[in-house]
């Protein structure tokens, strides 16, 4: 951990920012293609008159474009700014994703009619939030010799949520689980 001292008081604090370009000191060309913070270029300069240039300015030499090898482009910016600046549109992209969550709800294969209907109340309203809905029907002990009544329950099911879903996997058997997985109609 470092510490950061700062009159007499000292904080927790970050001693380097991940880096993913080469800064300042870093880069290892003697002429580079320079852009100033405006984004005027200043033409090709040597090494050290970029960075003395850019240290003028209390800002750093960032290396852009390094991959041709006879005319790498450094621009002149405030690096923690660009990093801070870059996160924080990352974080906003995040946060405007929708991610599409898989409820599940489980039932028998002799389920009481009013259990029936509050399990396709939950699964509409899971439907209606935008999520996919995996019905699974388990077979306990001898049930599993009336596998037809678990794939009656299931077509039941998707008679019933017809008007908001649509099948995305048939009825299918894995082991002593049977299930379907719905998703909400556009």
């Amino acid at each position: 951990m470092d510490y950061l001292f700062f009159k007499n008081k000292f904080f927790l604090g970050v001693k380097d920012i991940k880096q993913d370009l080469l800064i300042n000191e870093q880069i290892r060309y003697k002429e580079v293609q320079v852009i100033d913070e405006q984004g005027q270029k200043l033409g090709k300069l040597p090494i050290n008159e970029a960075l003395d240039l850019a240290a003028n300015k209390d800002l750093d030499l960032v290396l852009v474009s390094g991959q041709n090898q006879d005319n790498p482009v450094c621009k002149i910016m405030n690096y923690g700014k660009h990093k801070f600046e870059q996160a924080k549109r990352e974080k906003e992209s995040r946060k405007k994703q929708k991610t599409i969550e898989c409820k599940e709800l489980r039932v028998t294969p002799n389920i009481e009619i009013h259990d029936f209907t509050f399990k396709a109340k939950n699964a509409k309203k899971f439907l209606s939030d935008g999520n996919k809905v995996r019905i699974t029907v388990r077979f306990r002990g001898r049930e599993l010799n009336y596998v037809k009544m678990g794939e009656d329950v299931l077509n039941k099911f998707i008679e019933e949520l017809k008007d908001v879903a649509t099948v995305e996997k048939k009825p299918l058997l894995e082991g002593k689980n049977m299930f379907i997985i719905l998703v909400p109609i556009k």
